[in-house]
């Protein structure tokens, strides 16, 4: 089909739920294929770009391998570019079923291959970043062959040497551990295990309840009590705008690595969900609670202080609230690194100075109880806290530090309704630990953040829409009152509609 693509006509292939990865897989494949059809020598390339497959060529071969790509240009519609030198112009991308345009790459070292892909509703559209790239490798005088540019084993590699099968996986970390992704042609060097791969399983966890079920408020108003924050007790904070569904959609195109999901609830299933997948699970908080006579309890607090005795979970998980979101695809090593150090990201803002006030918000209280326990062990005073982002945890540390503050440990998991008692345990008390214990360090991602309840949400949401350049994101809301809700959902739902249409695996088919 035709479509404009920054206001130029392109042909624009459709497929059937679409996510990044696959689009970077058909183009690698496509190339290989071409190249092998044609009997090109050719081998994947550990590449320095995780969404463009590389394949080397010897530049020795470089009329037939011209001769096989320009045929899969035409057969495919295929667009063109050179990456090495750049091109004059800026962002110019030839058509690859024009003879002229591959004279007019003639001396490039290393060209790229594009096509337009996009999923059945045509909102997103992969192209030119995912790209395949075809590098010449040339020959040195002692048979040796060199590439024309840096990759993450090595420029210069044996003149001679046995072609192997080897895992997708490998050629990109996007992927992870144990996907299914078809093999590649490459060599023995490019198989290696660099010291930056990531080997171990990731899981990914959960916390969710369904504010609007009859049975759950039921539950809910037959506990005594008092909340002593009117934040604590909000309406916002405990309604679901279906954001699991969406959140879940953002990790299947945009962090295919994760293992398991587990979503911990209150004995609650979204209607949507597909629980028969193999890879997702929903945890009850009766299954994880070390002492299960505190339940029911209405405190994120409690429950996340308990996310570590999920049975079967992996050493190293992700902890999301359903507000969080994947904006674009992310590699494992944004939140851990391959020795197993889990990485944090700092916000500007500060926890209050001074001792725990009645007026503190339950945050501020549980960040002020935690500096306490940390000083009291550490010595620094910690004052910064941590982006509304992707939390990477690991449960040994969790455990930890549930040894380490047993008393105040045990009183979060106990506090029905936040409380100026509380830890914060996953959101700040364990990332400061870790750093300070050695086990952790701070990490970067590009993040957004939109508070509801404000103003001028059409106009922020409209703007991450067309952008789409925060790698992580969060839709929080705590203070909406129950007017607000309605306008806001009226918003919010075309804006994930729009940033997510492809469905994942975990909702059940209409």
């Amino acid at each position: 089909m035709e479509m404009s693509i920054q206001m130029t006509p392109r042909t624009v292939h459709v497929h059937p739920g679409l996510t990044p990865l696959q689009a970077r897989t058909l183009n690698h494949v496509a190339v290989a294929q071409a190249l092998a059809e044609a009997g090109v020598e050719h081998f994947a390339v550990r590449g320095l770009e995780d969404r463009v497959p590389v394949i080397g060529v010897r530049a020795d071969e470089r009329d037939a391998v011209v001769a096989a790509l320009a045929g899969l240009a035409r057969r495919s519609r295929a667009y063109l570019s050179s990456i090495m030198p750049k091109p004059a112009v800026r962002d110019v991308l030839l058509d690859g079923a024009d003879d002229a345009a591959w004279g007019k790459v003639a001396g490039a070292k290393v060209l790229r291959l594009v096509w337009f892909r996009t999923d059945p509703t045509q909102t997103l559209v992969y192209g030119r970043e995912y790209g395949c790239d075809i590098e010449f490798w040339g020959t040195a005088r002692d048979g040796r062959i060199w590439g024309p540019r840096h990759n993450r084993v090595g420029r210069v590699l044996p003149g001679e040497d046995t072609p192997v099968e080897a895992p997708m996986e490998l050629f990109t970390r996007l992927a992870g551990v144990g996907r299914t992704l078809p093999p590649v042609r490459t060599r023995p060097e490019m198989t290696v295990t660099l010291p930056d791969d990531i080997t171990f399983p990731i899981d990914l966890v959960y916390t969710w309840v369904d504010g609007t079920d009859p049975a759950w408020q039921q539950k809910r108003a037959q506990v005594t009590g008092e909340t002593y924050h009117a934040e604590s007790a909000s309406a916002a904070r405990f309604l679901s705008r279906d954001e699991l569904r969406y959140s879940l959609r953002s990790i299947h195109a945009n962090a295919p690595w994760i293992r398991n999901i587990y979503i911990v609830t209150d004995e609650q299933t979204p209607p949507w969900l597909d629980s028969t997948q193999p890879n997702i699970r929903v945890v009850s908080h009766k299954e994880i609670f070390s002492d299960p006579t505190v339940l029911p309890v209405f405190n994120s607090h409690a429950i996340e202080s308990q996310l570590h005795r999920i049975g079967g979970m992996a050493e190293h998980f992700l902890y999301l609230n359903d507000d969080m979101f994947f904006g674009r695809p992310l590699a494992p090593q944004t939140f851990f690194l391959a020795n197993g150090l889990s990485k944090f990201f700092l916000s500007q803002g500060r926890v209050p100075v001074g001792p725990v006030r009645v007026d503190d918000t339950p945050v501020d209280a549980a960040h002020k109880n935690n500096r306490r326990l940390l000083a009291d062990k550490f010595g620094p005073v910690t004052t910064q806290v941590f982006q509304h982002v992707p939390y990477a945890l690991r449960r040994s540390v969790m455990a930890e530090i549930e040894a380490e503050f047993r008393a105040e440990y045990t009183a979060t998991m106990a506090s029905r309704f936040r409380s100026t008692e509380d830890l914060s345990p996953v959101s700040n008390l364990y990332h400061h630990y870790a750093f300070l214990s050695g086990r952790a360090l701070p990490g970067s991602v590009k993040y957004g953040y939109v508070q509801l309840a404000v103003p001028d949400l059409a106009a922020r949401l409209a703007r991450a829409l067309e952008r789409r350049d925060w790698e992580a994101y969060c839709i929080n809301d705590a203070f909406s009152t129950e007017d607000q809700l309605a306008v806001q959902d009226a918003v919010l739902r075309p804006f994930l509609d729009g940033y997510f249409p492809v469905p994942s695996p975990y909702e059940k088919q209409a």
